[in-house]
This record gives C-alpha cells, structure tokens and sequence, in this order.
C-alpha cells in the first residue's frame, strides 16, 4: 500500500481480531497436514431445523421478498419477537417501536456503540467481555473502563468496586450474562441492583443476551427487562445463531427503550437496508417453533459439557458444571500465559482452543473452549492432550 493511504486511527487502535488470527493459524496447521479439531469459535455445528429451511425457501420463491425490505424489519418478524419474548420472559414489548431486526447481534452491538458514544466518553465493559463489548467502544472513540472480573467471585461484576467518580462520568455499561467467555450466571438479585445503579447514576444499560436459551438442569435465565423500570433506560440483545444453529443466517434482534433503538434504527438506515426479507421469515418461523427444538440443543451441549468435563478431570482441570452457555472456561497450566498455551496446544495436538486474553486483561490465564463437537470428536481431542502429556499442574 502507498505510504499516504493510512486507516483511519479508530482502525489502528484496535489490536489484532483473535479469530482472525486463529484463521491464520488453522490455516497453517492444515498446511503442515494437522487433522485440526477446532474448538475455538462459537460456531455451532449441526444443521439448522427444517422448518427454518423450508419457511425460507418458501419466501425465496415469493417474489415480494426480492425488493429492499423495510429499514426497521418486517412487521409480522417484529411482532414474532415481541411475542416471543412476551412467551419466554412475560415482558411486554411494543413491535412498532421497541424491536429492532439486526444483520446478528454482533453487528447491532458494534453500531449501537457508533450511534450513542462520542470520543471521550467513558464505557463500563467487563473484563473479560465479548470483544465487541469493548472492541465497539473503541472504535467509537469511547474510554474503556475495565471492569476487572474474578473467579473468587464467580465472574460476577462487583458493583461497588466501581469509584463514585468513575461511575458519575460512565455513559453507557456493557455487559453479559450468561457470560461469554466466562460462562458465569447471574441472579436476578444482580439485575435489579444493576437496575439501581444505573438509575442512579444515569447509564445506559446494554445487555447482551446471546446465550440465554443455552441454559441447563432447569436453569433459567434473566432477562434484564424482567426488572421493573429497566426498560427505561436498557435495551436487550438476542442473536438467532446460538439458539437455532442460524451462524450464517446473520439474523439477530434488539428489544428495549424506544428512544435507544430509534437512535440506533436512524444510524442503520445510513449504513445497510436490513435483512433479506426471506431470511426474516425464517426467523419468524425459528421463534414460532416449539419448545422441544430449544430442548434438544440444550440436551446436546449438556450431553457435551458433561463428558468433556469428566475427560478434563482425569487430566487434573476441576471444572465446576455450567449452567449454560456453550463454553468451558478452564485455567491455563501455572506459568505459561493464555496465548502461549492456545499455541501450544494447537502445535501439539491440533486441537483449538481460544487464549482468554482475547476477551480483555481480565481473561489472561484462561482459554475458551467450546462445545461445537460431538462426543467422539471431543474424546479425539481428550486423547491427544494427554497423548502430548498437557495436564493443568
């Protein structure tokens, strides 16, 4: 590239996108003939349920979904989501003002920021946190104050460890429960005292809520609008991929304060014309269907949590059972940091897994593994660890 064509400094402050890096790295690995077993993104294996496929072929030969579809979604996506959520959580939520269609919510999440941070202003993220949480901000021109989450308090934000003073200037709090990378749950006493605190100090309140359907042994998740008056200053959001194995459908929704998700709507109409109205049927049609669905894929990364917990332990890890999401977040061997035992395991064995570091300073000494292989597969990678004598000591 020419020496005066330069990325715009939002661009270069961002560090390295990890999964970008993985990709470079798998690719290498191939290369060098390793039978890979990636464990790494939250990608979700396994097809998405035929009725989802069907419902979008059938709009696909509608002719009426080919043009642009409405800048705010269709009407009858936004009203299967509000009535969704009313039938999951009993919140009532308006379909003309408070839901919002998203290209997935990762891309709501990086434009929400755009659309409410100006530079300077202070964000409270979590750490560690799913990278857009922090990664939006920082394009935005925001000011990250981390959040410095631990095990010892079972990777719960501590809200009084927040300074009066740090918490006066804060615009907005990111956060995420059950938690990427962390796995961790919160109660609904949490909700409301985050309620409280942000009431208090007027922030925004973001929560991400990508992993609530992924939850077990009759764990049920909160959503933040359950809390009486969040909606007054909170917005939700959900993603289709996690829940209904829709990764590359790019399908996701937002739902909370009206005046937060026109702000949001206002910027989206000047950067992409939504999502193809074929897609949104199928959408509609994933919310639509019956509770066994979401059953037998939380069954499935129960079945999984289960076994690769059991074959950890027999290598020394003693991972508490989750209760949801589809991870295992597991401490890295003393001495050797998150990205140099990612590596190193991916040189031995082929095995991927995710250096908690990429999550933010609070994830170093942990990686990521996720749940997106079926038990033989997950007993191959259990083989090869120990084959390679990894052990957590």
């Amino acid at each position: 590239m020419l020496s005066w064509i330069t990325p715009a400094e939002r661009l270069q402050a961002l560090p390295p996108y990890v999964f970008a890096r993985l990709d470079e790295l798998k690719a290498r690995a191939r290369e060098q003939g390793l039978d890979l077993i990636d464990l790494g993104m939250g990608n979700p294996d396994g097809a998405t349920p035929e009725p989802i496929v069907e419902a979008a072929i059938h709009a696909l030969k509608n002719p009426a979904t080919h043009g642009y579809p409405p800048f705010e979604g269709t009407a009858s996506f936004r009203r299967a989501i509000t009535d969704w959520y009313h039938r999951r959580y009993g919140v009532s939520l308006d379909p003309d003002g408070e839901a919002l269609p998203l290209l997935g919510s990762k891309e709501g999440l990086g434009h929400l920021a755009i659309a409410y941070i100006n530079p300077g202003d202070l964000i409270l993220v979590p750490s560690p946190s799913y990278p857009v949480h922090f990664r939006g901000p920082v394009i935005a021109g925001g000011k990250i104050h981390p959040i410095m989450l631990s095990a010892e308090n079972d990777w719960l934000i501590d809200l009084t460890k927040i300074p009066d003073a740090v918490a006066e200037q804060a615009k907005i709090f990111f956060f995420n429960y059950p938690s990427n990378p962390t796995t961790a749950t919160a109660p609904r006493e949490f909700f409301e005292e985050i309620v409280k605190f942000a009431r208090k100090y007027e922030i925004l309140l973001v929560h991400d809520q990508a992993y609530a359907e992924l939850a077990f042994d009759g764990f049920q998740p909160t959503s933040l609008l359950e809390i009486d008056g969040a909606k007054d200053f909170s917005v939700e959001f959900h993603t289709m991929s996690k829940t209904y194995n829709m990764a590359g459908w790019r399908v996701g929704f937002v739902v909370g304060n009206r005046h937060v998700i026109q702000g949001l709507r206002t910027l989206k109409t000047n950067l992409d014309y939504g999502i193809f109205a074929a897609l949104q049927a199928a959408a509609e049609t994933a919310l639509q269907l019956p509770d066994q669905y979401v059953h037998e894929v939380q069954e499935r990364y129960r079945t999984r949590r289960d076994f690769l917990i059991k074959g950890l332990a027999e290598l020394g890890w003693d991972i508490p059972k989750t209760k949801a999401t589809m991870y295992l977040w597991i401490p890295c061997p003393s001495g050797i940091s998150s990205t140099d035992f990612a590596l190193s395991v991916l040189q031995q064995t082929g095995v991927v897994v995710t250096p908690g570091n990429a999550f933010g300073a609070g994830g170093e000494g942990y990686v990521r593994i996720s749940l997106i292989a079926e038990c033989d597969r997950l007993q191959q990678a259990l083989d090869r660890l120990k084959q390679a004598g990894i052990r957590y000591a």
